[in-house]
């Protein structure tokens, strides 16, 4: 089942699916599983970096209609969750890029909330977001 499902992916990736070519939820091949080879890896990055990534977070894929406002949401876990990969990868400068990023997405009272409408300095209300405060604190320590 192992090499069967190892089998699937290789054939799908870096893509996310036959219809989308890339969604944050690919993040999770690089960190924690630690699933994708090294070309997956970097094309994921760049996919994620170049199509997805905005200024107050990383929107989950194109198109995205949850919590849509204007555009698609911008999730603040995206950042953190970039800078333990580039972290990993032994990338300080792109490592304190996303963790820059990250403190600046922190609202007035320094917690990271769940996301971002496009386009504002509005987030939604569910703040703090354990995931997105969770992801910052491994990005400190990972």
């Amino acid at each position: 089942m192992i090499k069967s499902g190892q089998k699937a992916l290789n054939k799908l990736l870096p893509r996310e699916s036959k219809t989308k070519e890339t969604d944050m939820a690919l993040l999770s091949l690089i960190y924690p599983y630690n699933i994708a080879n090294a070309k997956q890896r970097n094309q994921i990055l760049k996919n994620v970096e170049t199509r997805l990534l905005k200024e107050k977070g990383v929107i989950r894929y194109l198109g995205d209609k949850y919590y849509y406002r204007n555009g698609e949401a911008q999730w603040t876990n995206g950042l953190a969750w970039l800078a333990i990969i580039y972290k990993q990868l032994k990338n300080p400068s792109k490592y304190a890029f996303y963790m820059r990023k990250s403190v600046e997405a922190m609202n007035e009272k320094g917690e990271l909330p769940e996301l971002y409408y496009a386009n504002s300095n509005e987030h939604n209300e569910n703040t703090p977001l354990a995931w997105s405060q969770a992801l910052f604190v491994a990005s400190l320590r990972s």
